[in-house]
């Protein structure tokens, strides 16, 4: 675990004490290698699941391919920001790279935490570096705004999971997962028990986000610059899903009155925002919603809690990451091209940018879920294991694919 931790602090004095020369060759070259070395967590030896066990940090099979999406996503970032961030003053460059490198260094100590509390703390630490970015680094005046929502949002779907991690803490008697995975899930015979459920989730919930709680995804990514918006849409939406997968090991299963009208909103969300994509003028805003309607089915598959809808959730957490990164990413060099983001002035840019155009249908195949891809295998899971449970959500699921 620390071979990748402290090689990821490192490059804080490292951005620091380079000489503006070799600011950006040096910090990008020094990311991959942590990227290339993350790849070892891949191999799994241990035969309880859990891997690299310390003392409070740990890797399985569910926080692996989330770390090294994180890991892989630091150099892409460098990479994309380079050509903006090159005009502006060397102290910001370096404050820059400096708030990226910490959100990596958070996001890493939050997917392999094995304390609730920890990966709580971890979870509200990723808010300041991306906050930062937002506000500091946006390239309108409503960055500010944007700010606000993600802030307010992100804090008010917080402070019950905290409340709710405190009572699990006073009735289980810990809030290790090594232990909590073995302990008998909660019986919910109260409306306070109920309550609870919902505190614990709620914040995971506004995080992915779930279509009615997620404003401030949209205005977030538009006003966010290229590096914000890759990790967002990348890594820091999957916190939610995270969260939920390793929470839903110590909820009860399937509840009428809790889990049924969740995943009926989820599912609604997938056709509501799918429509709502279809009148969106700005690119990076159609990018987000897209997002939003992923993640309903995300949310689907994680609160049915069969392995099948697990398995889905996680391929597609994975994809989504790969796919919506890419997107953003061309839509920021699209901008950088033409200094515009609305989608009727990007027309006949084909016959200039030949190459770019050919990514992009790439890209936008991958998101639409084509055959050979991941997303088509996660998105079948998902609505496979919904079907199971009932006939109707083939509608709902059907429609908002469509």
């Amino acid at each position: 675990m620390l071979k990748i931790l402290i090689p990821t602090l490192m490059l804080v004095p490292t951005t620091w004490l380079t000489p503006a020369k070799w600011l950006w060759p040096s910090t990008l070259s020094h990311s991959f290698i942590i990227a290339l070395f993350s790849l070892t967590w891949l191999k799994n030896l241990s035969e309880t699941g859990w891997s690299s066990l310390g003392l409070y940090m740990a890797t399985d099979s569910l926080s692996t391919p989330l770390l090294v999406l994180t890991c892989w996503l630091l150099p892409l970032m460098i990479l994309a920001s380079q050509n903006h961030m090159t005009l502006e003053p060397i102290n910001r460059q370096r404050m820059y790279i400096t708030l990226l490198t910490s959100l990596q260094f958070f996001l890493i100590m939050a997917f392999s935490a094995t304390e609730v509390i920890m990966f709580y703390v971890m979870f509200e630490a990723t808010l300041i570096p991306t906050l930062i970015i937002i506000t500091r680094w946006g390239n309108q005046t409503e960055r500010l705004n944007a700010g606000t929502y993600f802030l307010f949002y992100t804090l008010a779907g917080s402070l019950p999971l905290l409340v709710a991690l405190l009572l699990l803490q006073n009735s289980a008697g810990t809030l290790s997962l090594l232990t909590l995975q073995y302990s008998d899930p909660l019986p919910l015979t109260s409306y306070a028990d109920k309550l609870w459920w919902a505190g614990c989730l709620m914040a995971f919930l506004v995080k992915m986000p779930l279509y009615g709680v997620h404003l401030w995804l949209p205005k977030a990514h538009v006003e966010a610059p290229i590096a914000g918006s890759m990790i967002l849409a990348a890594v820091l939406l999957k916190l939610g899903g995270y969260g939920m997968m390793r929470m839903m090991m110590v909820l009860e299963p399937l509840t009428k009155e809790l889990s049924y009208p969740f995943i009926i909103f989820a599912l609604w969300g997938v056709i509501m925002t799918g429509s709502i994509c279809l009148r969106q003028t700005d690119l990076k805003s159609l990018i987000a919603y897209s997002s939003v309607s992923h993640m309903g089915l995300v949310a689907g598959g994680i609160l049915i809690q069969t392995p099948w809808g697990f398995t889905g959730a996680l391929i597609l957490m994975i994809a989504h990451g790969l796919t919506s990164s890419a997107l953003f990413c061309l839509a920021n060099t699209n901008y950088e091209r033409t200094h515009s983001r609305t989608m009727l002035l990007a027309r006949g840019l084909q016959m200039v940018l030949p190459l770019m155009a050919t990514w992009w249908f790439i890209s936008s195949l991958a998101n639409l879920a084509l055959p050979p891809l991941p997303n088509l295998m996660g998105e079948l899971m998902i609505i496979t294991s919904l079907f199971n449970w009932s006939w109707w959500t083939l509608a709902l699921t059907g429609a908002g694919t469509l």
